[in-house]
């Protein structure tokens, strides 16, 4: 008996220390999910930068010019015009021939360069020449964009003028590259300026010789013509050079006017 219960006693221990040696296993609560990773925030979308509304089309320019265009003196002696200054290399050569010649001009000049040299517009005041508003930066398709864009150009370019030589009126307006539209006319006459386009163009902004020049003037040129030249917006050596014939063959022929 006392060797039953020696065995019994040994298999029980045996038993306990099996069972210690497994290892622990978790259990789980019913109905809970398996924990899971947290998934990646979702990153904010980058605002898109705003996107300028498209510019309204050009409108076509009209099939011929329009009717009250300024293309005659309306006497017999011709009226020089010159375009695109002031020029600080070109303007004053030509101030000074058309001083040594005695005659007066009208130089049409453009809104940013007036802005840049006021001491040539000054000049050109006191000297006793007229001046024509030519746009603010000689858009050749100003005359087809909105009305209200036309306004505000021809009104700034005025104001340069006029900041530069205070007081002075700016009778005139001139289209860049003669692309007249109705409208361009229209605001021209609301703001008091009367169109000014030409009669004779020699196309020196070609770049042509002085002798080309001064033929194609003396062959164009009719009593009352308005002649179309060139003080800036490139080299205008040519021009220059042609200048001092030009001149005396119109003085001689027709005489030389100031416009009014």
């Amino acid at each position: 008996m006392q060797a039953r219960a020696a065995l019994a006693s040994v298999l029980a221990v045996a038993l306990i220390l099996s069972g210690c040696a497994r290892p622990a296993r978790t259990i789980a609560v019913a109905g809970t999910p398996p924990p899971t990773s947290a998934p990646p925030p979702t990153p904010t979308p980058s605002p898109r930068p705003a996107t300028k509304p498209p510019k309204p089309p050009l409108r076509p320019l009209p099939a011929k010019l329009p009717a009250g265009l300024g293309r005659n003196t309306g006497v017999r002696p011709v009226a020089l015009t010159f375009d695109d200054g002031p020029s600080p290399t070109w303007t004053p050569k030509v101030l000074d021939q058309l001083k040594a010649a005695k005659v007066t001009a009208t130089f049409c000049v453009v809104g940013r360069e007036a802005q840049r040299h006021p001491e040539l517009i000054r000049r050109i005041v006191r000297e006793g020449h007229q001046l024509c508003n030519h746009s603010w930066r000689h858009d050749l398709d100003l005359a087809r964009r909105p009305v209200a864009e036309i306004r505000s150009d021809l009104a700034r370019t005025t104001k340069a003028i006029q900041t530069a030589a205070p007081g002075t009126k700016v009778p005139f307006y001139r289209q860049p590259g003669g692309r007249w539209t109705p409208e361009v006319l229209g605001v021209a006459k609301e703001l008091g300026m009367r169109p000014l386009h030409w009669s004779v163009d020699p196309q020196d902004w070609d770049k042509p010789t002085a002798a080309t020049i001064g033929k194609r003037i003396h062959a164009a040129t009719r009593p009352g013509g308005i002649v179309l030249l060139h003080d800036g917006g490139g080299n205008r050596a040519a021009t220059l050079a042609a200048c001092p014939s030009v001149i005396a063959d119109l003085k001689k022929r027709f005489g030389i006017t100031r416009l009014h």
